[in-house]
């Protein structure tokens, strides 16, 4: 997994950054290879021959048209959803990361372009001139010539034959689509995005379509996301033990939360009864950010049989990959060479991508929750903690192994990871239906605090929190940390059980135990009567581990010759 911080789900991470564009067109007049230029437009499209064959397995139309109607509705009478697509996001320079769609968009449409807009209206309405629309994608347009260079584009005539959606249009036509925002009691969105760039070549980018939504629905100026971040958690998680704590680390991040009156309102009580009052005396106004995001939590966090199909196979990739991995490792191998033959494997059975970065850590860097930097050179023989997850068409594993790359725990290591795993197998018998989602993780500490205690390392039982700092589940899904309500488990959710223990030098206990970082994680779908481990195929035991290690890989004569 990538571990969270807490299990309190009140701390909102947001990226703000605006970039922009460079044109290459002046780089031909440099002396630099005409192939550089990129041309900005062609306006007769051109009738192109059928693309090449994809996988067949994508979540269909029908299931996006689904999940778009349960969710509209939920809609308030005279209400709109207003749904923004992901920003491109600059590496460097003129380089882009791959491009990766919202995920809640993803979820409603299954279009994977940028600049784009989704309007979901709970009784229909005239778009465009035309009448009884309940649902308007706003697409980019189709543009042969930037297709040769970036890659075919559905367009409003394809997202409507091939998605399914009733109206479509250029997103150029969105603001002049004609809506009558005035006429909606209701406007739900959820963060806006902040990090767009402004391209002056094209006028219907997601920064101006933003722009276009924000005047028209009298989004004022005024608007701070992070200030209404802080009032939609404390709406949502206000009554839950450590909120004003949360809520104060937040404020001295964002002074300038604490002018909200909901904040204010809300600091200032010294009872749950008190609270409770001055949250229902700031309810969500007409142009509401917080609604949405309570629906899309609930629809999100229960996984359909479609879902469950693509995260298996998501899981089971992964799961393939420790046990590939732990085949080959050897005291000689670096960090990035590990991550390279996981994400092999994941390719290699199809999956586009990690869910998150490769988390691969030896001894000390396994002691780091986050560590992604992966690049010792030599594992040796300290226990080398595997955090690697593969993206299956959109769905995200999250599998965690601790292994010794000598092919055998020392006696320390050991004992190390067999606390953490009875730890976690207390986790998974908190795994059920009707439970608090905290359960499991409250079960996985009580077993780390006492196992602490037993071998000496900590003295008091509150002191676990220093090697074992980390929640122990999290949903999972379209994100790695999906959505979800955080209330009582449901049969049909998937979440993380991985508890861990890091221990690393200057701890105040014994040096025997220093650079021990250990970590198990597994996926589990809670069932009608209990859970089922989706990631059960990769060895968990010391002895399964020792045994699998001993065996050889598929990739065992994968040598590349030395680079002198």
């Amino acid at each position: 997994m990538r571990p969270q911080f807490n299990t309190n789900p009140l701390s909102p991470l947001r990226l703000r950054r605006a970039t922009s564009l460079l044109a290459l067109g002046m780089l031909g007049l440099a002396g630099f290879p005409a192939v550089a230029q990129q041309p900005a437009s062609v306006p007769e499209p051109i009738t192109a021959a059928a693309p090449p064959a994809r996988p067949t397995d994508f979540l269909s139309p029908a299931f996006h048209k689904q999940r778009r109607e349960l969710l509209r509705a939920q809609l308030p009478a005279r209400g709109v959803a207003v749904l923004f697509a992901a920003p491109v996001r600059n590496r460097a320079n003129d380089v882009d990361y791959v491009y990766h769609q919202n995920p809640d968009f993803h979820y409603l449409t299954g279009y994977e372009e940028p600049d784009a807009v989704l309007l979901l209206f709970k009784e229909p309405r005239t778009v465009g001139g035309q009448p009884g629309v309940t649902e308007a994608l706003f697409t980019q347009p189709r543009n042969p010539a930037r297709e040769s260079w970036t890659g075919r584009r559905l367009g409003a005539a394809g997202a409507k034959n091939q998605l399914g959606l009733q109206f479509t249009a250029d997103n150029k036509d969105f603001a002049a689509a004609g809506i009558s925002w005035a006429d909606f009691d209701k406007v739900l969105f959820d963060n806006l995005p902040t990090d767009t760039r402004d391209d002056s070549r094209n006028p219907a980018d997601l920064h101006n379509l933003v722009a276009t939504f924000r005047q028209q629905a009298g989004l004022t100026t005024g608007y701070n996301a992070a200030v209404s971040d802080a009032e939609n958690m404390t709406r949502r998680y206000g009554l839950r033990p450590g909120a004003a704590g949360f809520i104060n680390q937040a404020i001295k991040e964002t002074p300038e939360i604490a002018a909200s009156p909901l904040i204010k309102d809300f600091l200032a009580a010294t009872t749950d009864a008190a609270r409770k009052k001055a949250i229902e005396a700031h309810p969500p106004g007409r142009l509401d950010d917080a609604t949405l995001s309570e629906k899309l939590d609930e629809l999100r966090a229960v996984k359909t049989p479609e879902e469950l199909a693509l995260l298996r196979r998501a899981i089971r990739i992964s799961a393939q990959g420790q046990r590939e991995v732990m085949k080959l490792l050897r005291s000689d191998m670096g960090e990035m060479e590990v991550q390279g033959l996981h994400e092999y494997v994941y390719r290699r059975y199809g999956a586009e991508f990690q869910g998150y970065p490769s988390i691969v850590g030896g001894g000390a860097n396994g002691c780091i929750l986050h560590y992604e930097t992966n690049d010792r050179q030599r594992l040796d023989n300290d226990l080398v903690l595997m955090d690697c997850g593969a993206e299956y068409h959109g769905y995200s594993a999250d599998v965690t192994r601790t292994a010794p790359p000598s092919g055998q725990f020392s006696p320390a290591q050991r004992q190390i990871y067999e606390l953490v795993l009875a730890a976690q197998e207390a986790g998974f018998a908190a795994c059920k239906p009707g439970a608090d989602f905290n359960a499991p993780n409250k079960a996985t500490q009580d077993v780390v605090a006492a196992g602490l205690l037993k071998l000496g390392i900590i003295k008091k039982k509150e002191e676990f929190r220093q090697y074992y700092p980390h929640g122990a589940s999290h949903y999972l899904g379209l994100d790695v940390h999906d959505r979800g309500n955080y209330g009582p488990l449901a049969a049909g959710n998937v979440i993380t059980v991985e508890p861990g223990i890091y221990i690393p030098a200057g701890s105040p206990c014994d040096p025997k135990w220093w650079n021990i970082g250990v970590r198990i994680e597994d996926d589990a779908l809670i069932t009608a009567t209990g859970y089922e481990n989706l990631s059960a195929e990769a060895p968990r035991t010391v002895a399964d581990i020792e045994k699998l290690m001993a065996e050889p890989s598929a990739l065992e004569g994968f040598k590349l010759p030395d680079l002198k």
